[in-house]
């Protein structure tokens, strides 16, 4: 493999993608926050890299291993994210654990809860998947109800682990304004009035 050196002529950080104008001339060339050095702090526009020339799935030049030639070494945010991400979801899980050992809620919303985050992790890897391959992408909205109907310890996780929609300022504070409503959604149904109505509710689907 040849490295070659270049400068990023091009960074959009809500999106994850950049390119990159070679020293050598030629074509910019298009690389993904996924071929990014995960030791050094995130990409900007002007940051002098090395990259490996290669291609894409459909043959289109793009760059990868892409590394800033000198300094910038990474100051441990994505690390910290990571952890944060698995503590906040144990945190949860135990204390999804205990009330509903404490009878307080029934099995289905565990499971609900379980479903749902499975099923955001899932469409927020398809979100990134579809933003590399420039196919067609997930609403954000989309990706909020997910949130909202309780996927949200899902969504954490794989803004965490897949880097992906961690950086956006205004989508996070609208997924902690869902995670809000969500939990505010659970105690209530912990409350007398909320575990008749979410009785009723299930009584009601099991005999639908």
């Amino acid at each position: 493999m040849n490295i070659e050196s270049g400068i990023i002529l091009d960074w959009k950080e809500e999106k994850g993608f950049g390119f990159i104008k070679p020293r050598a001339g030629g074509n910019k060339l298009f690389f993904h926050i996924n071929d990014y050095s995960y030791r050094h702090k995130r990409p900007f526009k002007n940051l002098e890299v090395h990259y490996v020339a290669s291609t894409d799935q459909r043959g289109r030049k793009c760059a990868i291993d892409v590394v800033p030639v000198k300094g910038h070494k990474n100051n441990g945010f994505e690390v910290r994210q990571k952890v944060f991400s698995l503590i906040l979801f144990g945190l949860f899980s135990g204390f999804l654990y205990f009330i509903f050992q404490s009878k307080l809620i029934p099995l289905e919303v565990v499971c609900l809860y379980a479903f749902m985050s499975v099923v955001a992790f899932l469409m927020y890897a398809k979100d990134k998947n579809a933003a590399e391959s420039k196919e067609w992408r997930t609403p954000e909205s989309t990706l909020h109800i997910l949130s909202l109907l309780c996927g949200w310890p899902g969504a954490k996780l794989a803004q965490g682990f897949l880097r992906h929609k961690s950086k956006k300022i205004s989508f996070r504070i609208t997924y902690w304004v869902t995670v809000c409503i969500n939990c505010g959604a659970l105690y209530w149904l912990t409350t007398p009035k909320g575990s008749i109505w979410l009785k009723t509710m299930l009584k009601n689907i099991n005999f639908g």
